[in-house]
């Protein structure tokens, strides 16, 4: 029988940077068992006062952007310039294949061997909303832990690339050259999210069509209201595979932090977001106790079908189901 976890000693161990250790604890934060939720709770309330210090950077890209080859690359540029580096994953199509986007860390070959990087795939199954309270938890974990830089890489698509700029301090969305199909299939959603642009593959025969690319980004951002009052999403070319324009990149990134903190936007996001996480979480909590409970699970079907059938309307139905959770 494994001896009860003393989390004491498992705290101390994190805030020394003991990977092994952290990836327990991440086991934990993971599980869904009620009493490693409860520890889990009770760890990250400890370890509370070393977050925050992270610079939490959200990425997205089309399909074929090459998200995994720049990270790679990215990442293995700042630990060679003495940042630590934690990527995580938010991938809710692993809900339904049982696997994950990261799993083969092959697909970020240095990272996954650099001593000063940690690469954590997302949970094997759950909602988009658990996952994504799973990955902040987990970022939690890594800056407590060390790691100065948090890349939250996104691998679905649709609401999951809003729950991780909800989670991050800056997202950054990446581009393939020749945009015209490309900015035309490219949802709006994703341009408003941006607070960095940067077309990949900017190598080559590529470099031309990837600056024609950039300006197509740079005319549609100019079009849409600012997403903020201090900065404007620059269009940056860079190339994960030949690494260019990387520093550039993490140049700018250090511009968007200086200008958001100056303004007080970088407090006041990183405010509003620990809000909307505690409503998600709680949401969460909900959704999981209709799962669970016995009575509620054998009468939802019928609620369901009633609902369907025209026979009662869904705020009486609603109203049922708030009785019986004792809301």
């Amino acid at each position: 029988m494994r001896a009860p976890l003393d989390l004491d000693k498992l705290s101390q161990a994190i805030r020394a940077g003991d990977r092994a250790v952290l990836a327990r604890a991440i086991t934990l934060v993971e599980s869904t068992r009620p009493e490693h939720q409860a520890l889990a709770r009770d760890l990250v309330q400890r370890l509370l006062p070393e977050t925050g210090r992270a610079i939490r950077i959200g990425i997205t890209g089309v399909p074929g952007a090459g998200k995994s080859t720049t990270i790679d690359t990215f990442g293995s540029n700042l630990t060679a310039s003495g940042h630590r580096v934690a990527v995580l994953a938010v991938d809710p199509s692993s809900s339904r294949t049982g696997g994950s986007i990261l799993g083969d860390k092959t697909r970020m070959a240095r990272l996954a061997v650099d001593p000063n990087a940690y690469v954590r795939p997302s949970p094997s199954s759950g909602t988009l909303g658990g996952v994504a309270a799973k990955t902040r938890e987990t970022m939690l974990l890594c800056e407590a832990a060390g790691f100065d830089v948090i890349l939250v890489e996104t691998v679905g698509v649709g609401q999951s690339e809003t729950a991780v700029a909800d989670m991050t301090d800056l997202f950054l969305v990446l581009m393939l050259p020749g945009a015209g199909d490309e900015l035309q299939g490219i949802k709006k959603g994703i341009l408003e999210l941006a607070d960095i642009i940067a077309v990949n593959k900017a190598d080559g025969d590529g470099v031309q069509r990837a600056k024609a690319a950039a300006a197509e980004y740079r005319a549609a951002l100019h079009i849409m209201a600012p997403k903020s009052r201090v900065w404007s999403p620059p269009v940056l070319l860079i190339s994960g595979l030949a690494n260019q324009g990387l520093d550039k990149l993490w140049e700018q990134i250090g511009a968007y932090r200086a200008k958001t903190e100056a303004s007080g936007d970088f407090a006041a996001r990183r405010r509003a977001q620990g809000v909307k996480w505690m409503w998600t979480m709680l949401q969460e909590r909900v959704t999981d106790r209709l799962k669970r409970d016995p009575v509620l699970k054998a009468r939802l079907p019928a609620l369901e079908a009633d609902v369907a059938s025209g026979r009662i309307a869904p705020m009486v139905a609603v109203e049922e189901i708030a009785t019986a959770l004792g809301l």
